[in-house]
């Protein structure tokens, strides 16, 4: 997202709607909103949604478009909008890997969407004779930028292999290995031992004592199926069958009565790719052997809400008693989190506490393949959770309060003073936000307090949060680039005309 000084559209949009550059935009106006949507799908910036997810451009951009369009509807109850929702979902189907014919690491073509850019990967390297001798990987995310180069040492096959991801400026280097399972230099016990390296690297033997062959080779990233994007792309779908069944005038008009059918079926499918990543403790885990770093711990928990915000709008849609479960599952596990602080404001971890990430792990623990090893038990990842990845979470346990299913009144009040008494602030007389929801981490990047009205979900307990975001965006003349201002210019709508 860009500020108008940086986006060139800024003068000929402001133009069309006759604005003048003091003036700037109404973010609470629906021209503003459907300028936004003409300049985003006229500039082809990712998102759009003929976009595959390969690097996330589903699940972090036109996932947020689609939701934009669902609280647009529900703002001004114009079918327009309706139909923009459907032109963009129907491609977006279209993007699904059963679709286009590809599939994740296992050979899988599923109906939904996979993705390379927060994977692990690596490279297999042959021995002279042209076989398989060591799998090479690392557990960074950008794998797909790294290179692992072998330099022969000796005639009795000794070796150095170095990992270098430039774009990470991560080197790892590993010197005078062997593949002789016996000695103290055998390859795997030596790179394990050295973990975490700047690459994260881990070995696996293929050979069972050839060496590899000398060379450069590029990793690759293994094509995975992560929870958190289905749930971002099909949450609007859900949310598009839930208006068509609570609407006899909806669901009157055939073609929106079939679209909610065929997109019924659609998210049914999506969700389940992921059944053997849920727990009935109420979150998902990424299991162990999954070529993503910390294979074999809990998901985070903006990550596990992500896919609960689909099984909250088809508990809502179809009043079927597996989604309400698995919802009231997962906003009990999130609610044992949330600890209200010193201003009665919830404050709640990146990390569920009961996971093995926030506690941390040793090799001894058998937790990780791809992530040997994290953090010095008990003290894992223990970070405040941000406030872009908080968006999420609040919109959950909004959803599951707004069809009963979870949480409180008195939840709401708190989870909107989140906003306005930890993360609202000024800078210099400009409307701006702190990072993380106790208000630590200093003031936020452009690409977290931009993203203030998502917390909109929240503000009917709190108003001075809708006021305080919205001059967020009044303070930084916000453009249209990102799907994600698309939503937050879609929440402005949606709470200014509620009031």
């Amino acid at each position: 997202m860009l500020t108008r000084r940086q986006f060139g559209l800024g003068t000929l949009a402001m133009g069309a709607l006759g604005f003048t550059g003091a003036a700037g935009y109404d973010y609470t106006s629906r021209e503003t909103f459907d300028l936004f949507d003409r300049a985003f799908h006229d500039s082809g910036a990712t998102g759009q949604p003929s976009h595959t997810n390969e690097l996330g451009a589903l699940g972090w951009g036109q996932s947020y478009v689609l939701a934009a369009f669902v609280r647009m509807y529900e703002a001004y109850k114009d079918p327009h909008y309706l139909d923009r929702l459907i032109t963009n979902i129907d491609l977006v189907l279209a993007g699904r890997d059963s679709v286009r014919g590809v599939s994740d690491y296992r050979g899988l073509s599923l109906p939904s969407w996979r993705n390379t850019s927060y994977s692990a990967g690596g490279v297999t390297l042959l021995g002279a004779d042209g076989r398989p001798v060591l799998e090479v990987r690392s557990a960074l995310t950008n794998v797909s930028d790294a290179v692992a180069t072998v330099t022969a040492v000796s005639a009795e096959g000794r070796f150095t292999l170095v990992v270098n991801n430039p774009r990470k400026k991560r080197v790892s280097t590993f010197t005078d290995l062997t593949m002789d399972q016996t000695s103290p230099d055998y390859a795997v016990r030596r790179v394990l031992a050295a973990y975490p390296s700047p690459n994260m690297v881990t070995v696996k033997d293929l050979s069972g004592g050839s060496a590899p062959a000398p060379g450069t080779f590029q990793l690759a990233a293994a094509p995975v199926l992560f929870s958190v994007h289905t749930g971002m792309i099909t949450y609007p779908m859900a949310s598009f069958v839930r208006l068509v069944h609570h609407s006899p005038r909806l669901r009157a008009d055939p073609r929106y009565r079939a679209k909610a059918a065929e997109y019924l079926t659609a998210v049914r499918q999506a969700v389940a790719v992921h059944e053997r990543e849920w727990r009935d403790g109420g979150y998902f885990v990424w299991p162990k052997h999954m070529p993503v770093p910390y294979d074999g711990t809990e998901q985070p928990h903006n990550q596990t809400l992500g896919l609960g915000l689909t099984y909250a709008e088809l508990a809502a849609a179809t009043g079927e008693q597996v989604y309400r479960d698995r919802t009231r599952r997962l906003a009990a596990a999130f609610a044992r989190d949330l600890t209200a602080d010193a201003s009665d404001a919830y404050v709640w971890p990146y990390w569920p506490t009961s996971g093995k990430m926030y506690t941390g792990y040793t090799q001894a623990d058998d937790v990780s393949e791809w992530t040997p090893s994290y953090g010095r038990p008990p003290v894992g990842a223990q970070q405040r959770e941000d406030l872009s990845h908080a968006g999420i979470d609040v919109e959950f346990a909004a959803v599951a309060h707004r069809w009963g299913l979870a949480f409180r009144g008195h939840d709401m009040v708190r989870l909107a003073r989140t906003y306005t008494r930890n993360l609202a602030t000024t800078d210099n007389g400009v409307a701006t936000t702190f990072l993380y929801v106790d208000g630590g981490g200093g003031l936020a990047p452009a690409g977290q307090y931009l993203q203030a009205p998502r917390f909109m979900p929240v503000a009917p307990w709190e108003p001075a949060l809708f006021t305080h975001a919205r001059q967020v965006y009044d303070d930084h003349a916000v453009e249209s680039q990102m799907g994600s201002s698309l939503l937050c210019v879609a929440y402005l709508n949606w709470f200014a005309r509620r009031s």
